[in-house]
């Protein structure tokens, strides 16, 4: 779980680097995505080298975007309901609405990276 935060930090500030690169260039919402798609790829190599140490393979890079769908879904509705409801700027929207996608976006992802393997449960003590 550290490793994938390690990435995740890195592969947000590949996302925000792009993003603010892009923004120069294109409206909110194409910068968004277009960043979000160049950094799901760069995310797809570094959870699967360091995260899982599994071998990239096409068929887990073809359903890795799977792991996105959700965390794309509730970032740029977040990104929209940031800058367009609530009028608070452009420029920061999409680090804070990342944040509440990260938990699914691992229990996803390792699903599709180790196929066959169930998530660690924690004992309890009774």
């Amino acid at each position: 779980m550290v490793t994938f935060a390690v990435v995740g930090v890195v592969n947000t500030a590949t996302y925000y680097g792009l993003y603010l690169l892009l923004l120069t260039w294109l409206p909110y919402l194409a910068a968004h995505i277009l960043a979000f798609l160049l950094s799901m790829i760069g995310s797809f190599f570094l959870n699967a080298r360091f995260t899982y140490r599994t071998r990239p393979t096409w068929r887990k890079f073809l359903l890795f975007p799977l792991t996105n769908v959700t965390n794309f879904l509730i970032t740029t509705a977040g990104v929209y309901v940031i800058v367009d409801v609530l009028h608070a700027g452009s420029r920061f929207a999409p680090l804070l609405a990342s944040a509440a996608a990260i938990p699914v976006t691992f229990v996803v992802s390792r699903r599709i990276m180790l196929p066959g393997r169930e998530l660690p449960q924690r004992e309890t003590v009774a």
